[in-house]
């Protein structure tokens, strides 16, 4: 969007690929009357997508995307360069500093054989001469389709992982899809169209150029937005989001609030409060990934909400509410219900991180699961102690005359015993430190209470009490 806006182009509308290419292939051959799921196979020059869609009277739904930002038909261009030169004594790294005029022509010649072969079993390849020049004599090498899928076997297995990644964040299987449609110049080449066949247990369709096909989706969606709706002309394009959306709590913890893979638009609130007494402005840090503690995640944005009215700690309510809406423009509001103060701030989530960055985010996450799950857990009981620990000592502050001696000290002890613990890196240790000064407590909370009923209780007499009574006070029903 901001591309676009750079460019002086007045953007209406955002149009993922997956989308575009859905609509390219025809939305009029898509039965509306049953639920469809199709997956989107996006093999370009230099990247690669795979996209599970729901479509359904009209309406397209991404429910997940998987793929790599450094794989593409030049990884396989690159091959079989890298063969031709061996055959003649040369190193693609070092021909490519030495001899670039000799590498460009030497690409062309493979993609010319590459495009051969989406018919022809064989193609030849000329080598040129060290200054680029084709001489009379020159080298030639053969690449039939057997030697292509050798040369490229590696880069093929590449692509299953991706594949089975959007089957599972899709939540369904390679036999529900009821249509694979191919994406992307790269995917002509005969062993990738086999591979997705075998994968998904289908024939993809390729009945359109796959170089022009997200385009002219782009371009009938943009004939729809220009006013030209013909009948059936009623899509509804949902995306998703990538990456979990949510805030930052106490003990540097992530709170997710908008999943990752959520439909988009969408939007989604939860209600927060505050840590201590009196707290009236509460810093809000917008983070974005799925770690569980927020050094580990993207930071997206700050904002702090003031005007909080004073209260004891945990009894102000304050709601979150995030807010993506169709072109993936994120809007945080956070809200203080009772006095109404609001605070807001709006950003891109997806804006300066590329997809390779976004699938290592993913990819980093799976592989520290289960340290951040422990992690999380001691982070909440430092969390929990430190709020057990600031309870004790207000209480200590206002009442420590109900004590003895005796049970003053005890209760001292106990706070250093869990301070320490807090301090470690223990969960179990902070856990008994916590049973151990609640039970330590458990008569002097009792005994605040017994002092809070007769303080209000003082100096009132029994027929006051009862015509304050909810049953009786004047002008109310029980």
């Amino acid at each position: 969007k901001a591309a676009g806006t750079i460019a002086g182009i007045r953007v209406i509308r955002l149009l993922s690929e997956p989308t575009a290419a859905a609509l390219g292939y025809g939305m009029d051959r898509i039965d509306r009357t049953e639920p469809q799921t199709l997956a989107i196979f996006d093999l370009g020059g230099g990247t690669f997508d795979v996209s599970v869609l729901d479509v359904f009277e009209g309406t397209i739904e991404i429910v997940a995307t998987a793929g790599e930002s450094h794989l593409g038909g030049e990884d396989f261009t690159d091959r079989v360069v890298d063969h031709c030169l061996r055959e003649v004594d040369r190193v693609l790294e070092i021909a490519e500093l030495q001899e670039p005029l000799r590498v460009s022509r030497l690409r062309a010649e493979v993609e010319c054989a590459k495009r051969a072969l989406g018919q022809a079993n064989a193609a030849s390849i000329r080598v040129p001469e060290p200054d680029g020049r084709f001489a009379d004599s020159a080298p030639t090498v053969t690449l039939d389709r057997a030697l292509f899928a050798q040369l490229t076997e590696s880069l093929m297995r590449r692509l299953e992982p991706s594949l089975e990644r959007v089957l599972q964040d899709g939540r369904t299987g390679a036999r529900e899809l009821d249509e694979v449609l191919l994406v992307g110049g790269a995917t002509r080449m005969p062993q990738v169209q086999r591979a997705v066949g075998e994968f998904f247990r289908q024939d993809p369709l390729n009945n359109l150029d796959p170089d022009k096909v997200v385009a002219l989706g782009a371009a009938m969606q943009a004939n729809l937005l220009a006013g030209n709706r013909a009948a059936g002309d009623d899509w509804l394009l949902l995306d998703v989001i990538p990456l979990s959306l949510g805030i930052e709590t106490m003990g540097g913890l992530v709170e997710k609030i908008i999943p990752r893979n959520s439909t988009i638009p969408t939007a989604r609130a939860q209600e927060f409060t505050t840590f201590r007494d009196g707290q009236t402005a509460l810093a809000i840090q917008v983070v974005q990934g799925e770690r569980e503690l927020v050094s580990d995640c993207r930071s997206l944005a700050r904002f702090e909400l003031r005007g909080i009215p004073p209260m004891v700690a945990g009894a102000a309510r304050i709601r979150v509410a995030f807010q993506v809406d169709a072109d993936g423009l994120l809007a945080v509001t956070a809200c203080e219900q009772t006095a109404g103060v609001e605070a807001s701030i709006v950003v891109k989530p997806s804006y300066g991180l590329s997809d390779d960055e976004i699938a290592g985010m993913l990819k980093d996450s799976m592989a520290h699961l289960k340290d951040d799950a422990l992690q999380r857990a001691l982070k909440e009981s430092q969390v929990d102690a430190q709020r057990l620990l600031e309870a004790v000592r207000a209480a200590l502050a206002a009442d420590a005359d109900l004590l003895s001696a005796d049970e003053l000290s005890r209760v001292d002890s106990g706070i250093a015993r869990l301070e320490s613990a807090a301090l470690g890196g223990n969960r179990r240790q902070i856990m008994l430190a916590m049973d151990d000064l609640e039970a330590d407590t458990k008569d002097f909370a009792a005994r605040r209470m017994d002092k809070s009923i007769r303080r209000a209780f003082a100096g009132r007499n029994i027929n006051e009490l009862e015509s304050d009574s909810p049953a009786t006070r004047s002008g109310e029903t029980a």
